[in-house]
């Protein structure tokens, strides 16, 4: 894989090709920020968040479109009531090798920020120093379930599937995974709120006050539940995307935060 951000690159991992964007220094040079997407995102619709974060920490950027999301080839849906899990622990290990990282903080928002946990809790894997949440979700809430039927409505009747149809090759594939596991009866119950249990690595956790998808209550389970170090960032008048909603402060806390973690890394190198 070379490194650069040259759209049409693609990884291969167990026989499918993902796409994938680079940024920055590439590795061996720097830590790698590893951005996973939201559950209706993929590498575009990090618009210009990468190149920005790559600038602002000096830190190289990894970008990828999960299986079936952007340019990336099939997927499958539809979607386990695991489908979380079972990229944490099945795929994303093999996309750090594909794509020949070494040290990495990963950053996740929504679907990717709960992968991300699942992984840092789940898997053991010296590679990650630090772990990034942006509008993270580790259960159910009936508000959540109501913005997401929401958006099944503005899917079959409104304009978002024509908004969404620019930017994913299978588009119908992406959002009926996505919605119809997420309203199904059998992933009321899920909950993955026990990888914060296994965390022993530096978070920081990021939300917005009015995020339709998620209140404070993902966030204060992080609070109750985590015994490494946490720092945590709410955003008045943020929805679900503070990336793009609050781009100054969630950048400034992102950056300030990746300086801490690397500064704490070299002064414990310095010490041994």
């Amino acid at each position: 894989m070379r490194w650069h951000a040259q759209p049409g690159q693609k990884i291969t991992v167990d026989g499918v090709g993902l796409e994938v964007a680079c940024y920055g220094p590439p590795p061996g040079k720097a830590p790698t920020l590893v951005m996973l997407h939201e559950g209706l995102g993929c590498v575009a619709l990090w618009r210009d968040v990468p190149q920005q974060l790559s600038e602002a920490t000096g830190l190289g950027v990894f970008v990828y479109s999960r299986r079936g999301y952007g340019a990336s080839e099939a997927g499958n849906a539809p979607y386990a009531t695991d489908y979380m899990t079972r990229e944490a622990e099945d795929v994303l290990c093999k996309v750090l090798n594909a794509a020949g990282l070494g040290d990495v903080i990963l950053l996740g928002h929504s679907d990717g920020a709960s992968i991300a946990c699942i992984y840092a809790g789940s898997v053991s894997d010296m590679r990650v120093r630090g772990l990034i949440l942006i509008a993270p979700h580790f259960f159910v809430e009936p508000a959540g379930l109501a913005a997401i039927r929401q958006a099944g409505d503005d899917f079959r009747s409104g304009d978002l599937r024509a908004k969404l149809a620019r930017y994913h090759d299978h588009v119908d594939d992406v959002f009926y995974g996505w919605h119809d596991v997420w309203t199904s009866p059998a992933f009321g119950n899920w909950n993955v709120a026990d990888a914060i249990d296994h965390l022993r690595i530096p978070v920081l956790a990021i939300q917005g006050r009015s995020d339709p998808y998620g209140t404070l209550a993902q966030i204060d389970e992080i609070e109750a539940r985590i015994y490494s170090p946490l720092e945590t960032l709410v955003l008045e008048g943020c929805g679900h995307a503070p990336h793009l909603e609050h781009r100054g402060a969630t950048a400034q806390a992102i950056t300030e935060f990746c300086a801490r973690l690397i500064r704490l890394e070299q002064a414990t190198i310095a010490l041994a």
